[in-house]
């Protein structure tokens, strides 16, 4: 088991672990210490990510979860203390995206996206945040977007959702403060995920048509996973102490100027 380490003895749950950032933090937080749960709702490929954690001598395990329903919620957070004794990090990082303009997006679409990108965060946060209050305090991680900051093309159920979780990180800030635990969200650009993929198959693009338009963004490339759970790993760890409430920016540049 890993001693040392920038989360040495810390407990982290991590919603869509299975895959994409999700995995890449996973697998970095237990490298710097941290037992690590993972909740998804892919079971195969939970456990496959599970077991190459295992491989390394870290402690992970899997439960399957859907985040948009309250009681799949309320048992991660539970299997947690039960599994490990204490929940220190919660990254709320599962996510889905509908490309479509208001006219096209369905009502289904609408509503699935928000439960999926924000009730879950406010689901999963309310079994989590008693947890870490009892324990004298926590990092909670969200997961929002450069679009949850300015808006996109073709894109507004996840829009109006990471922009909605932007807001949800700060007033959660504000009222868990006193209790030492923090609350921060990452704001990620196109990063090289199998959900950027599906995203240029949504829009009737070549699978890897996204990953190639990263050209465009000042450093001249999409994200990979492993930059996006570096600054994850900033906010969930110790070197963060005096940071709440912020929207982390992680986009290789594409939101700073109109160039």
């Amino acid at each position: 088991m890993h001693q040392q380490g920038e989360l040495a003895g810390k407990v982290a749950l991590i919603t869509g672990g299975a895959s994409g950032i999700g995995r890449a933090t996973a697998e970095l937080f237990a490298r710097e210490g941290a037992t690590v749960l993972i909740a998804d709702r892919d079971g195969a490929a939970g456990e496959l990510a599970v077991a190459a954690i295992v491989a390394t001598g870290a402690r992970a395990s899997f439960i399957r979860t859907d985040v948009a329903v309250a009681a799949d919620c309320a048992a991660a957070v539970a299997a947690a203390v039960s599994r490990y004794g204490r929940l220190d990090v919660l990254f709320n990082n599962a996510g889905i995206t509908r490309r479509a303009n208001v006219i096209d997006t369905t009502e289904q679409e609408w509503d699935q996206v928000m439960a999926v990108n924000v009730k879950s965060i406010f689901l999963m946060c309310k079994y989590a945040v008693p947890v870490m209050q009892q324990q004298g305090g926590g990092s909670i991680i969200n997961t929002a977007s450069g679009w949850g900051l300015v808006g996109g093309k073709d894109a507004v159920s996840y829009c109006a959702s990471k922009g909605a979780v932007v807001i949800l990180t700060k007033a959660m800030a504000v009222d868990h403060g006193p209790q030492n635990i923090r609350v921060n969200c990452v704001c990620p650009g196109d990063t090289d995920t199998p959900m950027l993929r599906n995203e240029a198959q949504q829009l009737g693009l070549e699978e890897t048509a996204l990953v190639a338009a990263g050209a465009g963004r000042p450093l001249m490339r999409v994200g990979q996973p492993h930059e996006i759970a570096q600054a994850v790993l900033f906010l969930a760890s110790d070197r963060a102490s005096f940071v709440t409430g912020d929207a982390l920016v992680v986009d290789g540049g594409g939101l700073a100027g109109s160039a």
